[in-house]
C-alpha cells in the first residue's frame, strides 16, 4: 500500500478562482468553497492518495483528508450543453478514484456530457455539523455549475448528478433535500436552485435503519449509537417528494456491502410520490462493479440502459 500526501499550492487555488468566469476545459479544477470550506477551519485533515491494488496496471487509488471540495471538469470535443456531477463511493471514509470516477467521463463524454467530478468532504474528518458536510457540498456543487452555465457553454436545465455506493447517499439526500438550508449563503451562486435535472444512483447507500444500513457508511455519517431522530433526519427515502427529480438506479441483487433493499425503498418512495424513476436490479454484480468491474457480466450493460434513459426523459437527444 503506497501513501501520498498532498497539499494545494496558492497556485492552483487562483487558477481554479480565475476558472470560474472562463470558458471550461478538460482538468479545470475549481474550488467549490472561497478557501477552506465552511465548518473546516479546525479539521486537521491532511490531503492523502492511498494506492490499494498490488497489480500496477489496475490502480485503485483512495482519497481521504479533504477540507477544500473541489469539481474537476472533463469536457467532451463536442459539449451538447449537458453536465454532470459525479460523486464516487467509498463508505463515506475515502473517496474511490478509480473506478467510479474518470471511467464515468469516458463514458459520457462521447455522448456530448461535460463530466465534473466531485472531491468531497468526509464527515468524520473533523468538520463542524460533520453528518451535513455531503450534502453541503453536494448543494454548493450543484450551485456553482448552475451560476456559471452560461460561461461555461452549459444549459442550466439539463444538470444531473451520479452517486455511486456512499456517494449515492450523497445522491439521493441531495435529490430529496436539494432545498434544505444546511449551511449559511455566502455569495450569489447560493442563490441559485440546488436540485438536480435528473439523477442516476449506483448501487446507493440509502437507508440509516440498521436492518438494511451499511453500517460502515452510517457510523462515519452519524456515529456508532444515532439516535432515532438523526436515523430518520439522514435516511433519503423518508424525505423523497414529488419535487424529486427523475431517477435512474441500478444495483446488483447479490450485492454483498449494501443491502439491496437501500435502492429498492428509494425507487418505492420516488414511486408513491409519483416522480419518473426506473430500477434495474441485475443478478449478479456484487457491490462496487462500476464500469471496469461490470465486464463480462449482464450488470456491464447498465451505461447503455442509463443512457437510453436520459433519452427517454428528454434529457438526451
Amino acid at each position: 500500500m503506497k501513501v501520498w500526501k498532498t497539499c494545494l499550492s496558492a497556485a492552483l487555488v487562483l487558477s481554479t478562482w480565475s476558472a470560474l468566469a472562463a470558458p471550461l476545459h478538460t482538468r479545470d479544477v475549481i474550488n467549490l468553497w472561497p478557501g477552506v470550506a465552511p465548518g473546516s477551519e479546525t479539521s486537521t485533515a491532511t490531503l492523502t492518495v492511498t494506492e490499494r491494488s498490488k497489480i500496477p496496471y489496475w490502480p485503485d487509488r483512495a482519497l481521504t483528508g479533504i477540507k477544500t471540495p473541489t469539481l474537476t471538469a472533463f469536457v467532451p470535443d463536442k459539449p451538447n450543453g449537458i453536465a454532470v456531477i459525479v460523486a464516487p463511493g467509498g463508505a463515506y471514509s475515502r473517496i474511490a478514484i478509480d473506478k467510479e470516477s474518470s471511467e464515468m467521463a469516458r463514458w459520457l463524454n462521447p455522448y456530448g456530457i461535460t463530466v465534473l467530478l466531485l472531491q468531497y468532504r468526509l464527515p468524520a474528518e473533523g468538520h463542524q455539523n460533520g453528518a451535513d458536510v455531503p450534502l453541503e457540498d453536494a448543494q454548493r456543487a450543484m450551485r456553482i455549475v448552475r451560476s456559471h452555465a452560461k460561461e461555461w457553454g452549459l444549459d442550466p436545465d439539463r444538470i444531473g448528478f451520479l452517486g455511486c455506493s456512499a456517494g449515492g447517499h450523497m445522491a439521493a439526500s441531495l435529490g430529496a433535500e436539494f432545498d434544505q438550508k444546511v449551511y449559511t449563503q455566502i455569495d450569489d451562486a447560493d442563490k441559485v436552485s440546488a436540485r438536480p435535472d435528473f439523477l442516476m444512483l449506483l448501487y446507493p447507500v440509502v437507508s440509516m435503519d440498521p436492518r438494511i444500513a451499511h453500517m460502515e457508511s452510517r457510523t462515519n455519517l452519524i456515529g456508532k449509537d444515532p439516535s432515532t431522530s438523526q436515523i430518520k433526519a439522514y435516511s433519503p427515502n423518508l424525505h423523497v417528494t414529488k419535487n424529486n427529480p427523475p431517477t435512474f438506479i441500478t444495483l446488483a441483487d447479490n450485492d454483498s456491502a449494501v443491502n439491496p433493499e437501500n435502492g429498492l425503498s428509494y425507487y418505492v418512495a420516488l414511486h408513491q410520490a409519483g416522480v419518473q424513476a426506473e430500477l434495474h436490479i441485475f443478478k449478479e454484480g456484487d457491490h462496487g462493479f462500476g464500469i471496469r468491474d461490470a465486464r463480462q457480466l449482464p450488470v456491464s450493460n447498465w451505461p447503455k440502459l442509463a443512457s437510453e434513459w436520459m433519452k427517454a426523459i428528454g434529457v438526451l437527444n
